[in-house]
């Protein structure tokens, strides 16, 4: 069975399968913050999709974050140390990309494991 959360016109927020959970590109609800402010809040949105899947943080696979600016680093890892629980790190790659919006600085997708 495939079970699509938070479907929207183009995608669904978040798609469960087979034991795992795909997490589409999450961007800021508020893109006037700084990369550390859009992280954060980046990050709660992962953390609200992966309790709608049935999942959480702790069993998250893989991590790609997406930033405007490769600058921004320092400030995205600031808000991602506080949120990351350090006995449950994923595999993370962090890019460099334009993003839609021109106002977002960050784009965080991952994929989660079920219980």
């Amino acid at each position: 069975m495939i079970r699509r959360l938070q479907e929207e016109a183009r995608l669904s927020g978040a798609v469960v399968h087979g034991g795992l959970v795909w997490l589409a590109g999450q961007v800021p609800d508020d893109a006037t913050g700084d990369a550390e402010a859009q992280t954060a809040d980046v990050l709660r949105q992962v953390d609200a999709l992966l309790a709608e899947a049935g999942t959480d943080r702790s069993r998250l696979l893989s991590v790609t974050v997406v930033l405007r600016d490769i600058r921004d680093a320092p400030a995205m890892n600031r808000a991602w140390d506080a949120w990351l629980d350090p006995r449950h790190k994923p595999a993370r790659m962090t890019v460099q990309a334009p993003l839609v919006d021109p106002d977002w600085r960050v784009e965080i997708t991952g994929v989660a494991a079920l219980p």
